[in-house]
């Protein structure tokens, strides 16, 4: 989809509220969300980038016939800033990622017997209840039938039709109906005949399905109904092939229409009683089910049981992250060469995506990348979600650091990795701060803690180092990783604005990122970032305790380090992992790319 310009933005706010002068709507609220809450939305969900030319992944976007305004949160406020100047639309700072201060706003800005419309397919159920109680108070209708994008979006994409293929063994190292009947065990403890999940994740991991409707996440639209006996995947007619449907009956799991699921629902009967998680599921789709069908409301158990990798996968992960490192190897060898060609063309953050993904592509079991590469130089490596364009890019000259953030998709596993590196002569300054940042990354790298400790708890270790120095970043510390899966998912989460609720505690098996930052804005920006195990680490008479297994492997640049600023046991955990991947990578690399790791992997 093409970003538009800030006259097509005024001719698409001009078309939303004349719909909304129509159908007598004061507010309209269009989220950055599909039918099943995913992070990456289909083409045909992305309302809110149509509307309003902010690409940001997360933003609330709200219309009222004198305002329009973003909520996001410090992630996005440099790029939201540039985004919207001369649109007429607002930045609405959110102060943290979970922040719902636009409700609050709603609340406040509407009056008694106005009406806010919001498409109840894509808002969510926790934030719909949110909603509905704000504007309750205040005496403001909630209309959630009407989806306005439908009527003004006139060449709106359709639903995607890649094919859904299998993840098949080794990789896939437990079987669907050991996965289904884990399921049913958590359902019947919970008292639930039947079990609705609509979070795509969870669907692709529980039938050990991969596909191709979202951009970077090999999942595929559908929702889906377990019961005791049978299964019942909804998904578009012509993705699933014969043989597949035949493979899929014959474990009890019957493929019906996507779009059948909501009559499917509702007509469910009255001793049906449903187990739900509403913090993944859509108000749309809750209404789906009758009022007479008890609901029993808990996290998904395959949210849970998806986030603890097992031993079969973790070797798998292990072997794709000496992949992955080869590649990337291969990748800076490529790019310390060019910069130090003084004939060569001008290089640019464009090229640096095309370069990582194409060294990516040659190593075995990789699909696709797991997001879209970050690339930023100097000033652009301070906006923490930067993406360059065709359009809109730097080029890779002078003196500052170059932030590269990027993944990939393997059969064996998912990949997620930020790296900075030294272009030219860098100052102190950059030492000082990339050394600080490394101090974080370090700290939390090397931290044993007790089993069930919950995640936000763990964010601070990784801030101390900063905090010391009057310094802190806008992003949480690490997000969990999926396997083959999201490059984002639950229920773990490093992060301050996470509660540490039940589900968030950390277990063994769990893969997440540890990516502390620091940002300057116009100057540069600076992030580190490796994935980690979470791995048993001996019994004491006060528990179990876990630690981190790096799982990363790709050399830090030590030209970046102020050392004097490092502690020696710093030093030693320094030293360690890049003896580690010198040890596990040199074996997949040959000429200049293994003497560019040895280079970079000599002790400090």
């Amino acid at each position: 989809m093409n970003t538009p310009d800030p006259s097509q933005v005024a001719e698409r706010l001009a078309l939303l509220r004349a719909a909304m002068r129509q159908q007598q709507i004061d507010a309209l609220m269009i989220p950055s969300a599909d039918p099943h809450l995913s992070e990456y939305l289909p083409e045909r969900w992305q309302g809110r980038e149509w509307a309003s030319g902010f690409t940001g992944s997360v933003g609330t976007f709200i219309i009222t016939p004198e305002f329009a305004g973003i909520w996001t949160d410090a992630r996005y406020w440099t790029q939201a800033e540039q985004q919207l100047a001369e649109t007429g639309i607002q930045l609405m700072k959110l102060t943290s990622g979970a922040s719902v201060q636009y409700v609050d706003w709603l609340a406040s800005h509407l009056k008694s017997g106005q009406t806010l419309a919001v498409d109840g397919a894509v808002l969510g159920l926790a934030i719909a209840r949110l909603l509905q109680t704000a504007l309750d108070a205040k005496d403001v209708k909630l209309r959630t039938e009407l989806d306005l994008l439908e009527q003004v979006w006139q060449d709106r994409p359709a639903l995607p039709a890649a094919p859904i293929y299998e993840h098949l063994p080794p990789y896939a190292s437990k079987s669907r109906s050991g996965k289904l009947a884990e399921l049913r065990g958590a359902m019947q403890q919970a008292g639930a005949n039947r079990h609705l999940i609509s979070t795509l994740d969870d669907i692709a991991y529980l039938f050990n399905l991969r596909g191709a409707d979202v951009n970077f996440n090999p999942i595929f639209l559908s929702h889906a109904v377990v019961t005791a006996t049978r299964a019942t995947l909804y998904v578009a007619d012509g993705k699933i092939s014969p043989e597949l449907r035949t493979a899929l009956a014959d474990e009890g799991i019957d493929v019906a229409p996507y779009a059948s699921a909501a009559a499917a629902l509702a007509a469910l009967p009255a001793d049906a009683t449903v187990l739900l998680d509403p913090r993944r599921i859509t108000y749309g789709t809750r209404q789906w089910i009758p009022a007479k069908v008890k609901v029993i409301e808990a996290i998904n158990p395959t949210t849970l049981a998806k986030s603890r990798k097992s031993e079969q996968d973790a070797v798998h992960v292990r072997a794709t992250m000496e992949q992955d490192g080869a590649a990337l190897c291969e990748f800076f060898t490529w790019l310390e060469q060019t910069l130090a060609n003084p004939d060569r063309t001008p290089l640019t953050e464009v090229e640096i995506d095309r370069q990582i993904t194409a060294a990516r592509a040659r190593r075995p079991g990789f699909i696709s990348p797991s997001f879209a590469t970050i690339a930023g130089f100097g000033p652009n490596g301070a906006i923490m979600h930067y993406r360059a364009t065709e359009a809109r890019h730097a080029t890779i000259e002078g003196n500052n650091l170059l932030l590269i953030d990027s993944g990939g998709q393997y059969l064996g596993g998912t990949t997620d990795i930020t790296r900075v590196v030294a272009v030219g002569r860098i100052t102190d300054e950059h030492r000082r701060d990339f050394t600080l940042v490394l101090k974080g990354m370090i700290a939390l790298s090397a931290v044993r803690f007790p089993r069930g400790t919950k995640s936000p708890m763990l964010d601070a270790i990784a801030r101390a180092p900063l905090w010391a120095e009057g310094l802190d970043f806008g992003h949480g510390t690490g997000h969990g990783v999926g396997y083959f899966l999201n490059v984002h998912e639950g229920p773990q989460s490093i992060s301050p604005s996470t509660m540490p609720e039940a589900h968030t505690a950390m277990e063994a098996g769990m893969i997440t990122s540890i990516e502390p930052g620091l940002y300057r804005p116009g100057r540069w920006g600076i992030r580190i970032e490796n994935l980690v195990l979470n791995r048993a680490a001996g019994q004491t008479e006060f528990g179990d305790f876990l630690n981190f297994e790096t799982l990363t492997l790709c050399p830090i640049d030590t030209r970046c380090i102020e050392p004097a600023l490092l502690r020696e046991e710093e030093k030693r955990w320094l030293n360690e992992y890049h003896a580690t991947v010198r040890k596990r990578l040199a074996p997949l690399l040959s000429g200049d790319a293994l003497a560019w790791l040895h280079n970079r992997t000599e002790a400090v």
